[in-house]
């Protein structure tokens, strides 16, 4: 028989419930994360195959994950915005091979569903933004042989962890430095069981949305930017464009009449990382062929990051090869010091009227202002 631990005082009894019940949350995190994973892999492959079953259904697949999105988020709730839709069709799309292989999931209703995955859906949405098939398999790998957390595998891949191990000439020791977590990298049981994705599937709320937070986040910014000095004028939000077979959203479109140039804002609710700025760099290039006039300039990206400890706001200046116009820019595009306290002080109010119990839906700001000037045109 195994030696059974003496329990010298009441800080030992304490001491060890309090692992056996982080365990037990850990554990209950990670089960619910196995059947959200697979779940979400068997949505993509069923739009995937709805959308191949025919050819009356070729060229439609915009519209079939508009109705889905619709139907389901009538039923269940967040997670099934058109966004999320795409993820799982891409998820299925980026991992078809393990189709068939493994154990199957066995739901509680008794259908069989795909395979099991090994890392949580957070860890998957983070890889499909990885453009390289081999570092995305490469994070994936380091991520399960390693352990990591979100938060370990957003930095790596933000660090450039693969391009720089490729680069080395000591690749076992860097595999071996990148095993070890950062201070910040721990996740607590709490946060495992509040990761906004998980309590999306379980239809729960935490004490804000994220979805929620973002939507108040640019909407206040929308006007802020709007009335500052009136050069701003209104063109989209969520605006689309589409890249191969990948569809993405823009947070917010506008148009800087001054310097007669489109600006391309993207929100994030985490810390600045340099896939952010591969991101906007795509939206850049994607505005300056198919949304950018032949007498306008170049545009411009706004990366705004509303991280919970600071606020950055980054410029994108890529492709302005004009030196005089990427000063002009400089001079006239209000200052990245003044976004990033704007942001923060709103993030800061939204948060705590959040915590006071007031409605989601209570944008910054007030009621919304019908500002909705239309992007000028040349005569």
């Amino acid at each position: 028989m195994g030696k059974v631990r003496r329990v010298n005082s009441y800080d030992d009894v304490l001491h060890g419930i309090v692992e056996l019940l982080g365990a037990a949350r850990r554990a209950s995190a990670r089960a619910v994360n196995v059947v959200m994973t697979t779940t979400y892999w068997e949505v993509g492959r069923r739009i995937v195959e709805f959308e191949q079953g025919g050819k009356q259904r070729a060229g439609y697949g915009d519209e079939i994950v508009t109705k889905l999105s619709e139907d389901l988020t009538a039923r269940f709730g967040r997670g099934f915005g058109r966004a999320n839709l795409y993820q799982m069709r891409a998820f299925y799309l980026a991992w078809p091979a393990l189709e068939g292989a493994g154990k199957k999931l066995q739901t509680l209703s008794g259908e069989s569903t795909g395979p099991r995955f090994p890392l949580p859906w957070s860890h998957y949405v983070t890889l499909l933004a990885v453009e390289s098939e081999g570092a995305r398999a490469f994070y994936e790998r380091e991520a399960l042989a390693g352990g990591w957390t979100i938060r370990q595998l957003k930095r790596q891949v933000g660090s450039q962890f693969f391009e720089r191990t490729a680069l080395s000439k000591k690749k076992g020791a860097m595999l071996k430095k990148g095993e070890r977590a950062a201070p910040g990298d721990a996740l607590s049981a709490e946060e495992e069981l509040k990761d906004p994705l998980l309590l999306e599937f379980l239809g729960l709320k935490d004490e804000y949305s994220e979805s929620d937070l973002e939507a108040a986040l640019i909407a206040h910014l929308e006007d802020f930017l709007l009335e500052l000095g009136g050069d701003f004028a209104f063109v989209g939000r969520q605006k689309r464009l589409r890249i191969d077979d990948v569809w993405f959203r823009v947070d917010l479109v506008l148009y800087h009449r001054r310097l007669r140039c489109l600006v391309i804002i993207d929100l994030k609710l985490g810390e600045f990382s340099h896939s952010d700025v591969g991101q906007m760099n795509v939206y850049l290039n994607y505005a300056r062929r198919h949304w950018t006039h032949a007498d306008e300039n170049p545009p411009v990206g706004l990366i705004l990051c509303a991280g919970k400890r600071k606020a950055l706001a980054e410029y994108a200046l890529q492709g302005i090869e004009n030196k005089m116009l990427a000063a002009e820019y400089r001079v006239h595009l209000p200052a990245a010091k003044k976004l990033e306290q704007e942001l923060q002080k709103q993030r800061d109010a939204i948060e705590a009227r959040q915590r006071n119990d007031a409605p989601s839906s209570v944008v910054a700001g007030g009621q919304r202002k019908q500002l909705r000037a239309r992007r000028p045109r040349e005569s």
